[in-house]
């Protein structure tokens, strides 16, 4: 019997070893990651473009070549008269650049100290047309026959906020017509909105810069201002003091001023 206890234990004992070396050996940890692969991704800034509602569709098209030359760095727009645009960055509303189509509504930031002033510089320019729907009757060719009985209604930018309006009614004080033209014009929130109310047939007539007039295949140009009827139509731009991407900022606009961006610009029907 006790023979038989001993060989039950000897078998138990190499049982246990077997078990033991059949055993994997534990696995090494996985190095722990140094950095979130989402944060790797991240953008490294995030420009908010302020700009004229007339610069829209050259601005889309050079947000691809920016991009692409800057990795890391995204345009978002904001697109709109350039008078609201500027009251918004005075009320503080995030933005790294402004892009505006009058030399006042810069100014206007200039003298709160709300721009990086050795940014600033003038981009481009643009000239001030007549417009009637491409399959209008109107039959004049000039800013002085706008008194035509047949013209019920005239699309302009409204003068406080909208440099396009300004300028038209600059043109319009120069001719002595503003005031007699009055009751028939019809007020755009933006240039882009003026352009819309001549492709809808709301207003016979608009006035839009050149520029608008280019990309839109639903209207004419019946004539074109004199550059003495009113002042200097120039787009400048600068970078906002308040930007935490200043850097960034300053090289989006050292694009939009290189040749890339001058052709875009060009392209749109800009000077």
């Amino acid at each position: 019997m006790k023979k038989q206890w001993l060989a039950l234990c000897a078998a138990f004992t190499l049982m246990l070893g077997a078990c033991s070396t059949s055993q994997t050996a534990p696995q090494a940890s996985e190095p722990a990651k140094t950095e979130n692969s989402q944060q790797q991704q991240a953008p490294q800034a995030e420009l908010m473009i302020s700009a004229a509602a007339s610069l829209t569709d050259a601005l889309n098209e050079l947000k691809t070549g920016f991009e692409a030359e800057n990795p890391g760095t995204t345009l978002t727009f904001n697109f709109g008269s350039s008078g609201k645009l500027a009251t918004q960055i005075a009320q503080g509303a995030p933005s790294d650049v402004f892009l505006s189509a009058s030399k006042k509504d810069m100014d206007g930031l200039d003298e709160k100290q709300l721009i990086v002033k050795d940014t600033r510089q003038d981009f481009t320019k643009n000239s001030l047309v007549l417009i009637a729907g491409k399959d209008s009757s109107i039959a004049i060719t000039s800013f002085e026959e706008l008194n035509n009985p047949d013209i019920k209604h005239i699309a302009v930018g409204e003068p406080e906020s909208v440099p396009a309006g300004r300028y038209a009614k600059e043109t319009l004080d120069t001719l002595k017509m503003w005031e007699s033209l009055n009751g028939r014009m019809v007020f755009g929130s933006d240039v882009r909105q003026v352009l819309t109310f001549v492709e809808s047939k709301n207003a016979e007539v608009g006035i839009v810069y050149s520029s608008d007039a280019a990309i839109s295949k639903d209207v004419k140009v019946l004539a074109t201002a004199k550059p003495e009827w009113h002042k200097p139509i120039v787009y400048p731009g600068a970078v906002i003091s308040a930007s935490k991407h200043t850097d960034a900022a300053k090289a989006f606009l050292a694009y939009l001023t290189s040749d890339k961006g001058k052709a875009i610009l060009q392209k749109y029907g800009f000077q």
